[in-house]
C-alpha cells in the first residue's frame, strides 16, 4: 500500500526557517509566515522535512487513495519559494492572473521572492483555497 511520505510532523517551524541559507528567501519565509498565519487562522506546522502548512483536511478520490494534507502551504526551496493552493479551484486562475510574476503547476504557485507578488491577492487566494477544500473534504466524512 502506497503511504505519504508528507505528513505532518512535530518538528520546529521556526528553526525549519533559521536553517534557510539566502538571507532574502528567510525574510520571505518569515513574511510568508506572517501572511498565512493571519489569514489562515491556522498555526504553522511541519509536513514532512520542507513543507509549512496551515490547517489539514482528510481527502479520499474515487480511486480509493486518500490521505491527509495541510489546507495551504509554502516552502521556501532553494530555487524559488512554491507556495501550495488548492488544485481544481474555480477562482484560483483568475486571482493568478493579478498575483504578479510567478509560474504555476497543477497545485504549486512558485515565485522567486514576495516583493514580486501581490500581497491582497495572496491573501485571497489563501482565502479561497481554504474554503474550497474545507466545501469539498468536509470533516467527518
Amino acid at each position: 500500500m502506497y503511504e505519504l511520505k508528507t505528513k505532518e510532523t512535530d518538528d520546529s517551524v521556526l528553526d525549519f526557517i533559521e536553517q534557510v541559507e539566502h538571507p532574502g528567501k528567510k525574510q520571505d519565509a518569515y513574511w510568508l509566515l506572517d501572511i498565512f498565519t493571519e489569514t489562515t487562522g491556522y498555526p504553522a506546522k511541519m509536513w514532512g522535512a520542507s513543507i509549512i502548512g496551515f490547517g489539514s483536511y482528510h481527502y479520499k478520490y474515487a480511486s480509493g487513495h486518500e490521505g491527509d494534507a495541510p489546507l495551504v502551504g509554502f516552502s521556501p526551496r532553494k530555487a524559488k519559494i512554491s507556495l501550495y493552493f488548492a488544485p481544481g479551484e474555480e477562482q484560483r486562475e483568475a486571482l493568478l492572473k493579478n498575483l504578479g510574476k510567478h509560474t504555476s503547476g497543477k497545485g504549486c504557485v512558485y515565485i522567486n521572492k514576495v516583493a514580486d507578488i501581490d500581497a491582497d491577492v495572496l491573501k485571497a487566494l489563501i482565502r479561497q483555497s481554504v474554503k474550497h477544500l474545507l466545501e469539498t473534504y468536509p470533516a467527518g466524512e
